[in-house]
Formats: structure tokens, C-alpha cells, sequence
């Protein structure tokens, strides 16, 4: 079976993990403290690691400070960590619709349900197009950037991920930076990175291990300051480890990335009852997450059957979060959002792909 999603990976990373294995020590160490210092020169921003992308959300909105009970805006066109994240912060997610071309939020959707209780503005880079933050930014609400999908993307020179107030980052096992779970923060403000790094070991200010040496060792090193209830999101050195190795391919996977995408548009961009995705533009880095087409003649549950035929799996990623019953399965209507889950279908794109592999994707779709 074709995978809709992969990573390559190999010896490098095996090499990689030797020293956490060998010393015995697999938890948050050495190598975590070295992956968040290489991935930030690479984006040009300090960030701090937690154990996962979702989990990064919500340290972030928890960090940004708040008031309680704040409506968050949020696309209504991603996965459903974001809303959680929201919600599991203590504020109420706002969805907002997305552009048909580019599954992204604009400035212009999100003025349309701006509330007088909106104090944020989440964006996502869906597939690793870049949104327009600084027009986002404009509407004056501090704006959080889900890079899960652009690790890669730029905008105007500058890395998703630090063009808002807050920006994060997944690293799970098909991201374009893969390891077993992982996840990382962004921010301007060096207080609200801070907050992150203090939150994510329980709210625990610091490790006793971590005070003691860092020369707390003529006190009780073991007492700590305690500044919030919350979940243990600590990452570690397995994690860590891969993303070190991976940092070091990721140059070579997103050539093969952008070498499939080039390749699809080329031969699925003329058929008449397919929509392919909108190409970067001038001002633009792209990370060729995943391809996501759009089926206009009504046929889109018939390709995706017929491609799991020929053993093709696909995928279709997001259902709209406003129609999720844990968000009270909200009234409003966000047409574009709703007609992207009828038409839209993501086919395999990742580094493992072999010629061969994309040959027969582009032959099953021609074919159908």
C-alpha cells in the first residue's frame, strides 16, 4: 500500500540515538537542549521543545496570557488540536472559514467574526503555504502561527513560526522534520517562551536535577517553585536525537517533496474535474506537506475508493471544526470549509516515494 504520508529515514538516525541508549538516560538531557538551539539558528528564533505538536498549542495559548474566558478565533479548516487547545486554556474557539485556493484564513475572513471577547487570532499554514500574518496581525490581536505543517515555509525572507506573537511546531512521524513525538514554541516576547519552559515540566519552575546544576546545589536544590496546575509535556532525547539527524536530511527531503508536488501538477493540473493546490507565490517558501486536490464533479468518495484499489491510500484532512459536537456543533455556516470536506482529498506525497510509486499515483488518477 502507497502511504498518503512518510518519512525517510535510516542509519543516521539510528546512529543518532546511540549515545541516549547507551548512557542510559532517554529523558529531557543533553540532546534536547542540542536540537532546540540547531532547529532555532536554522529558523532564526529562539523556541522551546514539549513532547508534541498539540501539546504546543496549548502551552502556547496557555502562555500568552489571556484574559479568562477570551474567544479565540480559529480556522474551522485543521486538526483538532487547535480548538482543544483553546478550549483547554479555559477560552471558547471561534471558528473562521478559509479560502477555497488555499485552505488559509485571510485577514478579511477573520474580520468577519471577530467578537468583542476576541483576544487572539490562531492561523495555520495549511500544507505549508504561508499565510498572510502580518495582514492577519493588523486587525490588532496578538496572532499565534500553527507551523505544524512549515517547518520549512517563509514568508517575505522570514520562517513561519515567528512572524506572529507565538508560533509552534510538530515533529510526529510524518511531519517533514520526523520523530517518534515532538513539538516546540516560539514568541516574540521573551517572557511568554519562558512561561513555556515553565510549564511544560507540570508547571514546575525547573527540574531539582536542573537546579542543582545550575548552582543551586548550596540550597535544597529539590524545592521548586510551583507557577500553574498543569500536564507534563516534557520532551526527551529519543525525540530529540531523530530531530537532530533529520535536521541534517531535511534540505535533501524537501528537494523530494517539492520534486513530487512539481511533478503532480504537471500531469493532474489538466484534467478537467480536478483542482490541484495553489502553487507558492513570489514572496513565498513552501514545505509541500501533503497535496490536497479538489474533486468538482462529485466523484470524490469514488477516487478515493477507486485509489484504494490499486492500493493507493488517501485521506481527507480536515472535517470542519465547527460541525464537531464537542464544540457544540456550532450553527454558523462556513461554506468553503464545508464544501472543501465534500470535494477535497489528499494524495500521498513524502520523501519515501519512489518514482515508481508516484508514477503509479499519477497513472491511478488519469486512469479514474
Amino acid at each position: 500500500m502507497i502511504g498518503v504520508f512518510g518519512a525517510r529515514t535510516g542509519a543516521e538516525e539510528l546512529a543518532a540515538l546511540a549515545p541516549s541508549v547507551r548512557d542510559g538516560w532517554m529523558g529531557m538531557g543533553p540532546q534536547v537542549a542540542a536540537f532546540e538551539a540547531a532547529l532555532g539558528d536554522r529558523l532564526g528564533a529562539p523556541l522551546v521543545m514539549v513532547d508534541s505538536g498539540s501539546n504546543a498549542l496549548h502551552a502556547a495559548v496557555a502562555a500568552l496570557g489571556l484574559p479568562p474566558g477570551s474567544d479565540v478565533l480559529v480556522p474551522s479548516w485543521t486538526w483538532i488540536a487547535c480548538a482543544n487547545a483553546v478550549a483547554l486554556a479555559g477560552h471558547r474557539p471561534v471558528f473562521v472559514d478559509v479560502e477555497e485556493a488555499t485552505q488559509n484564513v485571510t485577514a478579511e475572513l477573520c474580520a468577519a467574526v471577530l467578537t468583542p471577547r476576541a483576544a487572539a487570532i490562531m492561523v495555520v499554514h495549511y500544507a505549508g503555504k504561508p499565510v498572510d500574518v502580518g495582514a492577519v496581525a493588523a486587525l490588532g490581536l496578538p496572532v499565534l502561527e500553527d507551523a505544524a505543517h512549515a517547518i520549512d515555509s517563509a514568508l517575505d525572507g522570514r520562517a513561519c513560526g515567528t512572524l506572529g506573537a507565538a508560533g509552534i511546531y510538530s515533529f510526529d512521524a510524518v511531519k517533514n522534520l520526523a520523530t517518534p513525538d515532538g513539538g516546540a514554541v516560539t514568541a516574540q516576547d521573551p517572557d511568554v517562551l519562558e512561561r513555556v519552559r515553565s510549564l511544560r515540566y507540570c508547571g514546575l519552575e525547573r527540574s531539582g536535577f536542573a537546579a542543582s546544576s545550575n548552582g543551586g546545589a548550596a540550597g535544597r536544590w529539590w524545592e521548586t517553585a510551583h507557577t500553574a496546575p498543569f500536564p507534563r509535556m516534557l520532551p526527551n532525547d529519543v525525540s530529540a536525537s531523530i530531530g537532530l539527524a533529520q535536521l541534517d536530511r531535511l534540505a535533501a527531503n524537501q528537494a523530494r517533496r517539492a520534486a513530487i508536488w512539481a511533478h503532480y501538477q504537471r500531469e493532474l493540473g489538466e484534467l478537467g474535474w480536478l483542482i490541484t493546490p495553489e502553487d507558492p507565490g513570489p514572496r513565498e517558501r513552501h514545505s509541500w506537506f501533503t497535496y490536497f486536490v479538489r474533486v468538482t464533479d462529485g466523484r470524490r468518495d469514488a477516487l478515493a475508493h477507486a485509489l484504494l484499489g490499486a492500493g493507493i491510500y488517501t485521506t481527507m484532512r480536515y472535517p470542519p471544526l465547527h460541525r464537531m459536537p464537542a464544540f457544540g456543533a456550532q450553527a454558523q455556516r462556513l461554506p468553503v470549509s464545508e464544501r472543501l470536506a465534500e470535494t477535497g482529498l489528499n494524495l500521498p506525497l513524502h520523501p519515501a516515494l519512489t518514482d515508481a510509486e508516484v508514477d503509479q499515483v499519477v497513472t491511478a488518477v488519469q486512469g479514474f
